[in-house]
């Protein structure tokens, strides 16, 4: 019985097979558009669209932390942050386990594909005809969007690996491609920021409608400009001696080696530029709650707000919330800030809590701040940004340090969280994806959502905003002028108020605003992709990323009041090599394909 049914069923399907052929007889012939040549596509205004489109598939979306190609590994390799698992890429990278071979290449091959995508993109839209359907206003703007994003590609390789081919023609099959090499830095940065102007003379200071919502204008031309100006002159990009032997196999030198303290000025006017022609055309940053914490939580959760200068759009989107929630509320206990991270919230009368650290890894209080890390809240905050019960370490901290962080004990949607041991969230009932250092993040978490009902929100991550824009200025303008001017005073500030916080102390010397800049900048732009690119063009890496990481005892607790969870506890000891690690490896696929492309020191 079986062998006949078999028999029937083989009959059938052939059967079908042969009347399917016999209708369709050319099935396999090419429809009309199938064959059509680059030029006649570019001919049509539809096409000459999609390709243009098709360039921001490259745009990285950095939401993600973790997973999808480790295309934003650069908040776990900070200091900033710990996670879990111990098998992701940023992990590697703080085991020192990174190499050649390793190295995840998708921002490598991501970037130069979109780079491609508007080489030609540039090549043959002159080929497309102005019409009531592309005006030529709306033709300018697309062409300064395709060479905005070359710009912004050719950045992001940058940031990560210094010097790279500069690639500004559409590459043809035929063509030698063991005669791409890397350009020197400085030819780098003049592309760049020569892009960036071309782009600025075309591109509108606002998107037409929302519809265009995600498309870069001049405002977004004007944050890159004054951003990459910023890296220019860095220690890391400026005169710095570990390069003085980095060379191409032409002998070029590839780092500059002659420090130009003027490029402070041109990316503090840069900077300044920036700010002048965002706000007169209305942008402004955000301040649309006169509560500071809930200000600055929804700043990031306000898609699109008067303060965003460049955002990609990620869509419904609940990989933030499952890896920030606790697991009560069904999350994963995932991305866990560190105590380093935590320490650096000042007080909110403005004092530092921590002065240093002594050798054992315990804090160097401040007595004049104010903080303690012994004893309990008796009562909740008049101002609701804290409960009664909590540990005094968590008590009067700066207003961004509540939007920021969840910490034991803390409010949460409908809950206060338990990370103790035995607690609801603790390491206790959590298998393996636990609570690595006792705080969760809470930037970006959207508390609308409901992970057990699957309900999520709409994400952008934001590239630009003007708050950068502000402490760009403030820390160029006083490496340029090598005193805090009152400019200098005035934009630190203007982000200090917007968050509840005190000005800072009048008289500061250039040092001490430095150092008053780089906590700005760690506490104002956490979590934004900013602090692991700081360190590294500050040459502080080999102190920041090597330092051991300390976060709670999670191992300890039976209760929110219990003390043996709030000892400072270590979690890992990272490796960072110096000079190594302040430059991503090449991916070795890339070097065995083209003699002529040189590998970076130490890979």
């Amino acid at each position: 019985m079986k062998k006949s049914t078999r028999n029937i069923l083989t009959g059938l399907l052939a059967l079908n097979l042969v009347f399917n052929m016999s209708c369709k007889k050319d099935f396999l012939d090419k429809g009309p558009e199938e064959d059509i040549a680059i030029e006649d596509a570019f001919k049509q205004r539809r096409y000459a669209e999609a390709f243009l489109t098709d360039i921001y598939a490259g745009l990285p979306n950095e939401i993600y932390f973790t997973d999808f190609a480790d295309i934003n590994p650069f908040i776990i390799a900070s200091d900033e942050m710990n996670i879990p698992w111990p098998e992701k890429f940023p992990k590697l990278m703080n085991k020192g386990s990174w190499n050649s071979y390793n190295v995840t290449g998708q921002i490598y091959k991501n970037m130069y594909e979109g780079i491609r995508k508007a080489n030609i993109f540039l090549k043959y839209f002159d080929l497309t005809p102005v019409s009531p359907e592309l005006t030529a206003e709306n033709k300018q703007r697309w062409k300064g969007e395709a060479i905005f994003l070359r710009a912004f590609y050719h950045f992001q390789l940058m940031r990560i690996y210094g010097p790279v081919p500069v690639m500004d023609y559409p590459v043809k099959v035929s063509d030698d491609f063991t005669a791409i090499k890397r350009k020197t830095l400085d030819e780098c940065v003049d592309f760049v920021v020569s892009e960036c102007d071309k782009a600025i003379s075309l591109l509108d200071m606002h998107v037409a409608t929302n519809r265009d919502l995600g498309r870069p204008t001049e405002a977004a031309a004007l944050a890159l400009k004054a951003r990459v100006l910023l890296y220019s002159a860095s220690p890391l990009w400026n005169g710095n001696p570990d390069y003085k032997n980095f060379a191409d196999k032409q002998g070029n030198r590839l780092f500059p080696q002659e420090y130009k303290a003027e490029k402070w000025e041109l990316a503090a006017n840069a900077a300044k530029d920036c700010i002048d022609k965002c706000e007169a055309a209305g942008y402004g940053l955000f301040r649309k709650y006169p509560n500071p914490v809930q200000n600055y939580q929804q700043l990031f959760l306000e898609n699109n707000n008067t303060e965003v200068l460049f955002a990609r759009n990620s869509g419904l989107d609940g990989w933030m919330e499952k890896c920030s929630f606790p697991g009560s509320l069904g999350g994963w206990n995932g991305w866990n800030p560190t105590q380093a991270q935590v320490d650096a919230y000042e007080m909110d009368n403005g004092k530092a809590p921590i002065q240093g650290y002594n050798a054992d890894g315990s804090p160097v209080i401040n007595p004049a701040s104010g903080y303690t890390e012994t004893g309990f809240a008796t009562a909740d905050a008049p101002s609701g940004r804290w409960l009664a019960g909590i540990s005094n370490m968590y008590v009067h901290r700066d207003p961004r340090f509540y939007a920021t962080i969840n910490y034991n004990g803390a409010f949460f949607i409908d809950r206060r969280l338990q990370f103790w041991q035995t607690g609801a969230d603790g390491r206790g009932n959590s298998g393996r994806d636990y609570n690595t250092t006792g705080y969760l993040l809470k930037k970006f978490s959207d508390p609308a959502v409901s992970i057990p009902q699957q309900r999520f929100t709409l994400k952008t991550w934001i590239f630009f905003r003007l708050g950068e824009m502000y402490l760009n200025y403030a820390e160029a303008l006083n490496e340029a002028r090598n005193t805090p001017v009152a400019e200098v005073y005035n934009a630190v500030n203007a982000i200090r108020s917007r968050a509840g916080m005190p000005d800072l102390p009048a008289g500061l010397n250039v040092s001490q605003m430095r150092d008053a800049i780089r906590n700005e900048r760690r506490v104002e732009l956490a979590f934004e992709t900013h602090r692991y690119f700081d360190a590294h063009r500050w040459k502080i890496a080999a102190q920041t990323d090597k330092a051991p990481v300390y976060g709670m005892n999670i191992s300890a607790g039976t209760s929110l009041q219990d003390v043996n969870y709030y000892k400072r506890t270590i979690i890992e000891q990272r490796v960072f090599e110096s000079p190594k690690h302040y430059l991503f490896p090449i991916p070795q696929s890339e070097i065995d394909k083209n003699p002529n492309m040189v590998q970076n020191p130490g890979w």
